[in-house]
């Protein structure tokens, strides 16, 4: 008999259409979904499990003119020995975490694959060592910010990325405790707006929500430009569009994994491309020479301004780093490169290249992107020495990494 998955972990029967299909499940793809073969091909597959056989809701849609199909697991018909139960009432009807039925020891294994996958698509990748995946302290309630859609004469809640309904959402498992709080107090009266963002400084008991909302009934201040929060002694103040890791405690873990693995001396020339409110121009500042950061956000820039007030040895550069280092004077003895998810422009690595730095730390939140920028950096002098993985994301497939490259001078 199939075994009927619990705790509304999946779209109920009742909801589904005719068309469903048994499958095997393979490996993970790119949206952390499952990959199984149907109708000749491979579709992601929300739910499952690599080695599952399930039965699934197939979902048909286009997408800038493009015919694709996906499907969402129903009932497992042999379950892998990784599943759980599925804590969250939104579980599959959200869509926003793709692995809560996984269990954690082995999400930060596929975490760690994950990255393994990616580099072994290039030659000179393919035998680096991936160390096992930094842990989260806290696997539930570790998300400082929230981005909710509007809809239905105020309710908050989010689109399944895949079905495209709305689902209301009254708690999510992944919010601070105090975000889902505010959900309560905000729902149903924010029908002025059609998104609603709540940042909440986890150690600072701070928080910022946007837009405002003129509504007598909401208790909660809303409307304001920035919030502010605590990462060890230091306070940051990170406006709306700013940029910050939304898990504020795992963010020490990372912050004192850069620590390490930079082995500064205090005799360093750092850069810190794509620097954000500063955070780690700020917390590293201490044990260099002098710090460059770089940063193209004007709010972002804003933010740093005001974080690192006070400190002397630090320089801001406004502007785009792949403009920035055309123009470089210094040769930095450091580099630290913590880019978007789409990874550094070519010119920034050419740049690295031509500095030939004694370290480059990479902080990157995208595996192909990471393998990618680091294909080119060893290809051009540098040698990768560590890769770490670390969980900022847990019950999602994303994962953060920390690499470091140093270069290889041959003595004249």
């Amino acid at each position: 008999m199939p075994k009927q998955i619990q705790n509304g972990s999946f779209l109920p029967l009742s909801e589904t259409p005719n068309e469903t299909a048994e499958l095997l499940l393979e490996d993970i793809g790119e949206l952390g979904d499952t990959l199984a073969e149907f109708e000749g091909k491979y579709i992601n597959v929300f739910g499952g499990i690599p080695g599952e056989k399930v039965l699934c809701r197939i979902v048909r849609y286009r997408r800038r003119r493009r015919a694709i199909v996906s499907a969402i697991v129903l009932d497992v018909l042999k379950s892998s020995p990784y599943r759980i139960s599925v804590p969250c009432q939104y579980f599959a009807s959200c869509s926003g975490c793709q692995w809560q039925h996984i269990d954690y020891k082995y999400q930060l294994k596929l975490k760690r694959d994950l990255i393994k996958r990616a580099l072994r698509t290039y030659g000179e990748l393919a035998d680096l060592q991936v160390s096992c995946t930094i842990p989260s302290k806290n696997i539930f309630g570790y998300r400082n910010h929230a981005r909710f859609t509007v809809r239905d004469q105020g309710s908050l809640g989010f689109v399944n990325r895949i079905t495209k309904r709305f689902v209301k959402i009254d708690t999510c498992k992944l919010m601070a405790p105090w975000i889902n709080k505010a959900v309560k107090n905000l729902q149903q009266l924010c029908s002025s707006t059609s998104q609603l963002s709540i940042r909440y400084g986890v150690n600072t008991d701070d928080w910022l929500i946007q837009p405002k909302i003129d509504n007598d009934e909401i208790e909660l201040e809303t409307g304001q430009p920035y919030y502010n929060e605590q990462l060890f002694d230091r306070k940051f103040q990170i406006s709306s569009p700013s940029f910050f890791q939304v898990n504020t405690v795992q963010a020490e873990t990372l912050i004192r994994l850069v620590k390490s693995r930079l082995e500064l001396t205090g005799e360093e020339t750092l850069v810190d491309a794509y620097a954000g409110v500063g955070t780690f121009a700020a917390l590293l500042a201490g044990q260099v020479k002098k710090v460059i950061a770089i940063e193209e956000s004007y709010a972002a820039t804003k933010d740093a301004v005001k974080n690192t007030d006070g400190i002397k040895n630090l320089e801001i550069k406004i502007g785009k780093v792949e403009e920035i280092v055309n123009d470089f004077r210094e040769t930095p003895t450091v580099v630290l490169l913590d880019p978007s998810r789409n990874g550094c422009e070519l010119n920034v690595l050419e740049a690295i290249s031509r500095w030939q730095p004694d370290r480059v730390l990479y902080v990157s939140c995208d595996p192909k992107s990471l393998a990618r920028d680091l294909s080119i950096l060893v290809k051009n002098g540098l040698m990768v020495q560590s890769v770490d993985p670390v969980d900022m994301f847990p019950q999602t497939y994303h994962v953060e990494s920390v690499s470091v490259l140093k270069s290889i001078r041959i003595p004249k």
